[in-house]
């Protein structure tokens, strides 16, 4: 479903941080999915607009109830849609990538769907869950994944994709590719790498191992543990805490900076330090920095507008 489609439908209830706008077509807010009836495509994925307080906040939730959100072809789709639909959004400081499906981040690629692929349709879908991953890491604004449950596979090289990652300690987050004979396809062997470092993630890697979130902190996968609650979104209002952080920040500031990161990270030092000075260079005309300078001078907060 394309993203001109989505439709945007007020929920009917407000929140102490304010009231949460949610785009999707066909559902009513709030209805709960029957387990004994099929699901509309359309309701697998949601794209929502926080408001008050949490205004400037995207969260993006995936709901393959049935499936515990393997990555199917609707479901990276609806995703793809939506990332193109808010990344020109300049009012958009942050973004958080969720499950709605209790116990489940996202279980990995949808292997019912992959057995009826002949291997030119596996080897194109891949690239396509690869290029949606990219698509996550050079999001304008931070990304946030929130695993309230099973990362696996697809699922956490989805996480590794994102900025920062919070896990609930009921998460359980592994690349298992090599159980099923195969590798991990979307970016799994090139991030694990780069945030845990060669060795840890070879040994990860190699025996498919699943860690949860306690040991997942433990070893700097996760950014954030916190002790799950009885929904089952601990890992969510962890993140949602940590967007809030992001939100009084300079707008431009932050789309610089997190250029600056994951370009340096590519290259060497001296590159990296050239890349910085073009990133900063783009910050010194801004309207915002001489609001910054002004704010800290008059001693108030500062009102960035993105400009």
């Amino acid at each position: 479903m394309a993203a001109s489609s989505l439709t945007r439908v007020m929920l009917g209830h407000a929140r102490k941080s304010g009231t949460l706008l949610t785009r999707f077509a066909g559902v009513t807010a709030g209805r709960k999915i029957r387990t004994d009836a099929p699901q509309p495509l359309e309701d697998e994925f949601h794209l929502n607009y926080l408001d008050g307080d949490r205004k400037g906040i995207v969260v993006f939730s995936m709901r393959r109830f049935k499936a515990r959100n393997s990555m199917g072809r609707n479901i990276i789709q609806m995703m793809i849609d939506g990332l193109e639909e808010v990344k020109f959004d300049t009012s958009i400081r942050a973004l958080i990538i969720r499950s709605e499906v209790p116990g489940v981040f996202c279980a990995g690629a949808d292997l019912k769907e992959r057995a009826q692929m002949t291997n030119a349709q596996v080897a194109a879908f891949v690239q396509k869950l690869r290029s949606t991953v990219n698509d996550i890491h050079n999001f304008p604004v931070p990304v946030i994944a929130a695993i309230d449950g099973a990362a696996l596979g697809g699922g956490l090289e989805m996480a590794l994709g994102c900025d920062l990652r919070v896990a609930s300690t009921s998460a359980k987050m592994g690349l298992v590719e090599t159980k099923l004979a195969i590798i991990p396809g979307a970016g799994g062997t090139q991030r694990l790498p780069r945030v845990l470092g060669p060795a840890l993630a070879k040994e990860l890697i190699y025996t498919g191992r699943v860690l949860d979130g306690q040991q997942a902190a433990q070893i700097g996968l996760v950014n954030h543990c916190v002790d799950q609650n009885e929904a089952g979104d601990a890992a969510y209002l962890r993140s949602l805490t940590l967007a809030e952080e992001i939100l009084p920040q300079g707008p431009i500031a932050l789309r610089m900076a997190k250029q600056a990161i994951n370009r340096g990270l590519e290259v060497e030092l001296e590159s990296g330090l050239k890349f910085e000075e073009a990133y900063y260079a783009q910050v010194i005309p801004t309207k915002d920095r001489i609001e910054g300078l002004t704010a800290f001078k008059e001693k108030r907060p500062p009102k960035y507008q993105g400009h």
